[in-house]
């Protein structure tokens, strides 16, 4: 059993199917499988032995599989999990993925 602790310090049980719906929105008419990327963080989750993970840890293993492998699916997540408030702020985001 792996319990998330959210920003604010509560802890839930894990829920996979919340991960799921975010990574499917962020895949949307893409050639990526959020089944594949939820089941991999998964399987990582669980043979690390952790029974905690921050939402922040889950947000950035998630960007970074996504960004290993879509482009547009890490832009489309990672400007709703990092909250991009402004164009200038999407902008930097699209820079540094073009530029690595």
């Amino acid at each position: 059993q792996i319990f998330g602790i959210k920003k604010y310090g509560s802890k839930d049980r894990f829920d996979l199917s919340k991960l799921l719906n975010g990574v499917a929105k962020a895949c949307y008419k893409r050639p990526v499988d959020p089944n594949e990327i939820v089941n991999e963080i998964e399987s990582e989750l669980q043979n690390s032995l952790r029974n905690e993970i921050t939402t922040n840890e889950l947000g950035e293993i998630v960007m970074y599989k996504l960004k290993e492998t879509d482009d547009v699916a890490y832009v489309r997540f990672a400007s709703v999990y990092r909250e991009f408030k402004d164009i200038d702020t999407f902008l930097k985001e699209l820079d540094k993925l073009k530029n690595n």
